[in-house]
């Protein structure tokens, strides 16, 4: 008797404690959001910024940090996909940053301004704005990360997915010392006729690692509108023929992936590449 009442008290207890967390939204730990603005266009950017576990113990620990494209989407999973491996030692902990679209614009018109290379007539967004948003990370987001938090800044990985490849693409060809990583994911070479194949190439002047993914799904052939997987492989060729002898390369195919669905590997698989400890 007593053995079943404990079991109904217990139960009674786990449904209490759901019913009283029910209504209240979920947030990330150690966690804030920031507003940063473009001094060019005026342009207001929110950041979203999570800190490591050990940030308020180790007072004298500077970090690396992961800056990531298209926040809204890959904040969360960065947040929980590194959660384990930082938190049990097998991936140095980073602070991880993530810059979203500009307040009151929808996503697709923010990035496909701000991560494409150059002007292309036959979209209805306006396109061409990486160098100048390269710029405002460089000289903005930057800026108040390393003002305010304690990172090491020869330690900053890229992270960006399709289109926010292709803009990793272009911040390694022309300001390839931004970061000392770069993670890049179905990036869309096929913008612009491919026009990021044609572009020069400044070789880094630091050790800089590139993982670039895609999913072996993301062809014609299987539904996809672009040849992502040929794509990749001759931004691939370029970059081992062009970045010269202090870029290490990795490249990965993702066996059974979409566009929609190889973010996250791509994610884990290149920071555990870039950060994993021994």
């Amino acid at each position: 008797m007593e053995t079943t009442l404990s079991y109904l008290l217990y139960f009674i207890l786990i449904v209490t404690c759901a019913t009283g967390l029910a209504n209240e939204p979920f947030e990330i730990p150690r966690s804030a959001v920031i507003e940063l603005t473009e001094p060019s266009s005026k342009r207001v950017y929110p950041v979203f910024i999570k800190l490591p576990r050990s940030y308020a113990i180790n007072k004298d620990k500077k970090y690396p940090v992961i800056y990531l494209m298209d926040a809204w989407y890959s904040f969360q999973i960065a947040s929980g996909a590194t959660r384990f491996p930082m938190n049990s030692g097998t991936m140095k902990e980073a602070i991880i940053v993530g810059i979203s679209y500009s307040r009151g614009s929808k996503g697709p018109s923010s990035r496909i301004r701000d991560y494409t290379p150059v002007q292309a007539t036959n979209w209805k967004f306006q396109t061409g704005h990486a160098d100048g948003h390269a710029k405002f990370i460089r000289e903005s987001v930057f800026a108040y990360i390393e003002q305010n938090y304690r990172t090491l800044p020869s330690q900053r990985t890229f992270v960006g997915h399709s289109l926010g490849g292709l803009f990793g693409a272009y911040i390694l060809f022309n300001y390839p010392d931004m970061f000392s990583g770069y993670i890049l994911g179905s990036p869309s070479v096929w913008f612009a006729n491919n026009d990021i194949l044609h572009s020069s190439v400044m070789k880094p002047r630091l050790p800089t690692k590139v993982y670039v993914s895609v999913g072996s799904l993301e062809q014609p052939k299987y539904g996809e509108k672009q040849h992502m997987v040929a794509g990749a492989q001759k931004l691939i060729e370029k970059m081992t023929a062009e970045c010269g002898k202090n870029t290490t390369i990795k490249f990965r195919i993702i066996e059974g992936a979409k566009h929609a669905t190889a973010f996250p590997s791509t994610l884990i698989q290149g920071l555990d590449w870039i950060y994993a400890q021994q």
